[in-house]
């Protein structure tokens, strides 16, 4: 292992413990004016468990769990972009403590890319935190209909297959810290990096299995500092965050360690039509609320 990634992976169990400590302070701070949310510790851990043992395998969590949280109704649509940072930011974490160890990557164009993602994630995450219920109710809708189509894209075998490189250098690089941030910043609208990300590293000509530590760094970095923008202005939900971190870690592991690979065409599709269909409930539901008829006969 390289002296580059022993800094990196140093600095992420540095930021884990940050992490925590600010938000057990922030929630300390709040707790006795802040009425407790329904806790379903159980349900929220199961699902912080699947989407992470799937979001290891390469699946991606955001899409899932909100199609999960919607469809069950467990979080208002106004935290769901704050409640998805919040809870898989420690499990993501995790994710990028395993990959970066695991594959080899320039450490240039790791730490470029995911100093990129956490900038866009900073400033993204302060405009969300402010938004109307209609307001993100359209830009998740939006940014579902998009993962779907990143989903279809993947599943027909139209995203890049890639080359061999292991950096990117000049105009590439550039072209893709640019990428980054953007993804970062839609990263707290609900819209996952993972497979946006793969495509930028397989049109730049470099090994796909590269992207795995890039995306999970870059999400590991970004959203902790996205979350507690989120924390601090008090738009998630306390319980449902906290259930999603304490059931995703072990699912990470399980997938990582013991796992590794599963056929796993099925439950793309499967993540295809529940993703499609949250979206059309996001986007209509967007519409309903600023008076605009949904359809006209």
């Amino acid at each position: 292992m390289s002296a580059a990634a022993r800094v990196l992976l140093a600095s992420l169990a540095a930021l884990a413990l940050w992490y925590v400590w600010s938000w057990i302070r922030l929630e300390r701070a709040r707790a006795a004016a802040t009425p407790a949310g329904p806790r379903r510790g159980l349900l929220q851990g199961a699902i912080g468990f699947v989407t992470n043992f799937f979001d290891t395998l390469g699946v991606g969590s955001f899409a899932p769990t909100t199609s999960i949280f919607k469809l069950l109704r467990l979080v208002p649509v106004e935290r769901i972009p704050g409640t998805l940072n919040t809870g898989h930011a420690l499990p993501t974490i995790a994710q990028a403590l395993i990959f970066i160890a695991a594959v080899s990557v320039d450490p240039v164009t790791l730490v470029a890319m995911s100093g990129a993602a956490v900038a866009g994630a900073w400033l993204g995450s302060g405009v969300v935190s402010k938004l109307p219920r209609a307001a993100i109710q359209l830009g998740m809708g939006a940014a579902l209909l998009a993962a779907a189509i990143l989903f279809v894209l993947g599943n027909v075998g139209w995203i890049p297959a890639g080359g061999t490189a292991q950096a990117l250098h000049g105009g590439w690089l550039v072209f893709a810290v640019a990428c980054n941030f953007l993804l970062g910043a839609l990263m707290t609208l609900g819209v996952g990096l993972y497979a946006p990300c793969l495509i930028l590293v397989s049109l730049s000509g470099m090994n796909p299995i590269a992207a795995f530590p890039i995306m999970m760094g870059s999400c590991a970095f970004l959203m902790p500092v996205a979350a507690l923008r989120f924390i601090a202005a008090n738009r998630y939900e306390r319980h449902a965050a906290v259930g999603l971190a304490l059931g995703g870690i072990p699912g990470v592991l399980l997938a990582a360690f013991v796992v590794k690979s599963l056929p796993l065409a099925w439950l793309r599709w499967l993540v295809v039509l529940v993703v499609l269909y949250t979206a059309v409930v996001m986007l209509r539901a967007a519409v309903t609320s600023r008076g605009i008829p949904a359809s006209r006969s």
